[in-house]
């Protein structure tokens, strides 16, 4: 395996801009310190540092991710004349994640999305949860997954470059019952595949909903907004929900709404009349094909100009698509890029939101994790251009 590689140490350097070529390398990875993490205030004994993960596959498709919220900071693809662009929202120094941001590159954890009132029951006992999405939680709590340092390791695989981040969240963490040991793994595969694979286990009845959550813009995350990206959804039907973004227990169909994307269409064509505060999407899509062993189409987005294409594949049930409507510009990210409104978008493959508190949802969308079982999600975003 090769890892002191100068190749790939001046690949540790490219810039973020639209045009940055990775150098040729093949199969290969990279761990590098990244930064330094502030001494914990309590006096206890905590991570002082974080590591940076370089993946290259034999493409030259180069992925950047840290052990700071196992978050993908930088993904490098190309472009239908093989020029690369960086296609992921982040920053360029660990100060912008410290800094709080809205879950750039993060997994969302230990329940992505949102839990109403911040509480639910399981085993007749009632859990309250930090209200970090007043009243709601959301993606985990005050302090999710994407705030915690996990444990990483990167190997090469026999289908490209991969690491894994492991991570056990004590019984009590956030106000979710039971230690649920996690392993986040990253393949970078020689097809081009980003593949994010979730495992957990638990020693207490608990929920359990991973998600990843990287805003993409296949134009490159410096190029403006997304609303031009053509988008196609495998799904009929969604969960309508309520002004604070909890689902109201249906299932309806897209038929005849905004919200439909079972032929492709670019994301400004409806925008304002997905309505909301603030206006665009951001809703869990019921996939035709359910919860599958194997991941299955879910989606797939293409940018025209560029060529770009992505097609997330996954094994959930769920699909949230969120168009980044709530930046602002307020983060200032690579290069000093102010991400704006509709400037990156999410599909972020889940369980439904809120389903803990939404029985009728049991069979299509359980969360409920137990001891001596194992919580498996895949994910795929695999990416290629247009003919």
């Amino acid at each position: 395996m090769r890892r002191a590689l100068p190749a790939l140490l001046a690949a540790l350097g490219l810039a973020s801009a639209a045009t940055a070529q990775p150098a040729k390398t093949g199969p290969a990875f990279e761990e590098t310190k990244y930064g330094v993490l502030p001494a914990p205030k309590d006096g206890k004994k905590g991570p002082t540092s974080v590591s940076q993960y370089t993946l290259i596959n034999k493409n030259n498709l180069v992925l950047k991710c840290i052990d700071y919220g196992a978050i993908i900071t930088e993904l490098h693809v190309p472009d239908k004349d093989g020029k690369f662009a960086d296609v992921v929202l982040g920053f360029d120094k660990l100060e912008g994640y410290l800094a709080g941001h809205p879950y750039f590159g993060s997994n969302a954890g230990r329940c992505a999305n949102r839990i109403a009132n911040a509480k639910f029951q399981l085993d007749g006992k009632e859990y309250k949860l930090f209200a970090n999405n007043e009243p709601h939680t959301l993606h985990g709590g005050k302090e999710g997954f994407d705030k915690k340092v996990w444990q990483g390791k990167a190997t090469l695989t026999a289908t490209g470059p991969s690491v894994t981040f492991k991570r056990t969240s004590p019984d009590g963490e956030e106000g979710y019952p039971g230690a649920l040991a996690v392993e986040i793994t990253y393949t970078l595969t020689d097809n081009n595949e980003l593949v994010v694979d979730y495992r957990a286990t638990t020693n207490k009845t608990t929920i359990c909903n991973l998600a990843h959550h990287s805003y993409f813009n296949l134009a490159g995350h410096n190029a403006g907004d997304i609303k031009g990206h053509e988008v196609q959804i495998a799904a009929k039907n969604y969960t309508p929900a309520d002004g604070t973004l909890i689902p109201t227990g249906k299932i309806e169909p897209v038929a005849g709404t905004a919200f439909d994307f079972t032929k492709a269409k670019t994301i400004g064509s409806d925008l304002e009349k997905a309505g909301g505060k603030p206006v665009g999407f951001d809703l869990n899509y019921v996939l035709d094909k359910g919860t599958t062993k194997r991941p299955e189409l879910a989606a797939r987005v293409v940018e025209p100009k560029s060529g770009r294409v992505l097609e997330v594949l996954s094994t959930e049930p769920g699909l949230q698509f969120y168009t980044g409507n709530f930046l602002d510009g307020s983060n200032k990210g690579k290069a000093g890029v102010a991400y704006k409104q509709y400037n990156g978008f999410c599909m972020e493959p889940q369980k439904f939101p809120n389903s803990v508190n939404t029985p009728e949802w049991k069979d299509k969308s359980d969360v409920v994790l137990k001891p001596g079982d194992t919580y498996k999600q895949t994910t795929v975003y695999q990416f290629s251009v247009t003919k």
